[in-house]
This record gives C-alpha cells, structure tokens and sequence, in this order.
C-alpha cells in the first residue's frame, strides 16, 4: 500500500513538472495543500520544497516527457563510453569518434526541438536559453554514466556539464568494472581522443559564449546611440516648444494692444461723428 501511495505521488510529481512555467508554483502549491489536507505533511513539505523551473530547465523538461525517443537516444550516446574499454578488450576496437558525433547529432535534433517547443509555448527560444539547454543536455549526456545523476523530467536549473578531467574519469568506471587498464596505447588512445573531443565542445561553447557577447555588446552599442539620439531629439523639440510658446506669447500681447486700439479707434470715431453731427445742426 504505501509503495502504491509513493508511485501514486511521484506520478503527482512528474505531472507537476509537464505543466506550462506559468502554471507549476499554483499548481504545486494546491497538490502540497491537498496532501496536508489527507494528513500527509510530509509529502506535503517535500512537494512544498520543489522549485519552479527555469525556462531553459523546463524545456529540458518537456524533452524528456514529450520526444523521450530523442532524448533516450542522446543519454544512449553517454552510456555507448562506459562500454568502451570493454569492447576494447574484445578486439572489436569500439569507434569513439562514431559515438561522439552520434551525440552531436542527437544534440542538434534536440536542440531543434526545444527551439519549438519555447516557441509554441510562447517563450523566446534566444541563442542565449537555447545554448543553456544544450549544455543541460550534455550534462546529462556525461552524467548518464553514473546511477545518481539529475533526475530527467524534474530539472529545475540548468545542469553544468562535469569538466573534461571529471568526464574522463566517469568514462574509466566502466572498464575498471571489467579489468585493471593497461598502460599500453591502445588502452590510453580513447581516452586521450575523449579528452580531445570535450576540449573541442567546450571550446565550441566558450566561442558560442563570446558570440553572444558580441551581440550583446553590439545591441548595447546600437541602444545607446538610439537613447542619445532621442534624447537630442526631446531637448530639440522642448527648445522648439519654448520658442513656440515665447512666440504665442507675443503674439498674444499684440493682439491685446490691437483690440485696445481698435477700442480706441472706435471710441474717437463715435465722437467725431457726434460732433459733426452737432456742427451741421447749427
């Protein structure tokens, strides 16, 4: 009964984490009430403890739950190292350079696949998330090596891939399983060859990184340079409208003198038509 209980809350959990960013805090927040309310307080604080994922993370997510093909076959690629000293020792001569492009490959795919599903789900799949969902994936990739690894599905921040040592040394669990290595070149190659690759793939990341850099520098440039333009703009337009207004004042005055004038004007008319009036009667 209570593993039946705790599949049924996991099963709560996960569907958590298949809902829309906007949706996950009210939702979690009801599920940990609904617990309470049963009398589980316990699972109530665990759901209570779990963080609204970033966006990067949950399109990660939804990798996991909706194209779980794709994604198999990318931790698939990870899992393909650990078996590679053993294939070794076969005389099968395991292709790393074959495993690591396959991994390219499912990267691109899902790559690809993330990009819709932000943009279907109204988020903007910029180069910047799109690259934080890729080194997610690698993560996981590399950390599919290990049994206590990020749990799929339930990610909620982006997961830093293990660097190129670290990576090198997951990779050496395997053929530890099955015989000491040997110090001989064939045995040493794959690694060294390994190393090289995740070399390439973090350097291919920091010059993805600097790219990003210079488009922010570049959109910084360009907005600053809009700002100044618009705000000579807006001191040229106030220094128009105080002109104007001087103006209108002016303006204003004259056509108050004039009224008085013609007030005036009107006045010395009536009266010298009066008066010549008077002089003709006489």
């Amino acid at each position: 009964m209570i593993s039946l209980v705790k599949r049924k809350l996991d099963d709560d959990i996960d569907d958590l984490f298949k809902l829309p960013v906007a949706e996950f805090t009210s939702a979690r927040n009801a599920l940990a009430a609904r617990l309470k309310k049963e009398g589980r307080p316990n699972d109530a604080e665990r759901v209570k403890l779990l963080a609204k994922p970033s966006v990067s993370a949950w399109a990660v997510n939804q990798l996991y739950w909706d194209h779980r093909d794709a994604f198999d076959q990318l931790i698939a690629t990870g899992k393909r190292f650990r078996h590679g000293p053993t294939s070794r020792r076969t005389g099968k001569g395991a292709d790393m350079r074959e495993s690591l492009d396959a991994r390219r490959d499912a990267l691109v795919q899902l790559s690809e696949l993330a990009t819709d599903l932000l943009r279907d789900a109204g988020h903007n799949p910029s180069q910047d998330t799109i690259r934080r969902v890729t080194a997610t994936l690698e993560a996981l990739s590399a950390y599919a090596l290990l049994p206590d690894g990020p749990t799929p599905g339930r990610l909620t921040n982006d997961v830093d891939p293990p660097s190129f040592e670290s990576l090198a040394s997951l990779m050496s669990i395997g053929g530890s399983i099955a015989a000491a290595p040997t110090k001989s070149t064939s045995s040493v190659r794959p690694k060294t060859t390994i190393i090289a690759e995740v070399r390439k793939l973090q350097q291919a990341k920091i010059a993805a990184a600097k790219v990003t850099l210079q488009d922010a520098k570049r959109s910084l440039t360009e907005a600053r340079a809009k700002a100044q333009s618009l705000e000579s703009a807006q001191k040229k337009a106030n220094a128009e409208a105080k002109e104007a207004a001087r103006r209108a004042q002016g303006v204003a005055a004259e056509a108050e003198k004039a009224a008085h004038a013609l007030e005036d004007a009107k006045r010395t008319f009536e009266e010298a038509t009066k008066e010549l009036e008077s002089l003709l009667r006489e």
